[in-house]
């Protein structure tokens, strides 16, 4: 079973929940605002992907950090943000057997096999 992370109210992620819905994938909801993120995920996330797609530095809440908080960003700074401030993770994230991706793109989402 697949695992979306995101955040219920993100544009995207009602996009990508009716793309599986649509395509009848199930999948187990977990909400970032309410549940947090653990720091086991962040880190396979992280490991996996690179820190540079997991952490969403397009979004308000990273552009609003102080500048010192944005400065010398490497994978560890990167998870304590993510911990402290789960909106400042890329959304969504798709994590099942085998399938780990960030972001909504169907043509990717395909590829790794989902739907």
């Amino acid at each position: 079973m697949l695992t979306l992370y995101g955040i219920p109210n993100c544009d995207t992620v009602k996009k990508a929940r009716t793309w599986l819905a649509d395509h009848s994938v199930a999948y187990a909801f977990h909400d970032y605002k309410k549940a947090g993120a653990d720091e086991a995920s962040l880190c396979r996330w992280t490991d996996a992907l690179g820190w540079e797609t997991v952490l969403n530095r397009a979004g308000t809440t990273f552009r609003a950090l102080p500048d010192a908080d944005k400065t010398g960003l490497d994978q560890d700074k990167a998870i304590a943000l993510m911990l402290a401030q789960p909106s400042m993770i890329k959304r969504p994230i798709v994590e099942g057997d085998g399938v780990l991706v960030a972001g909504f793109k169907p043509d990717a989402w395909q590829a790794a096999g989902i739907g």
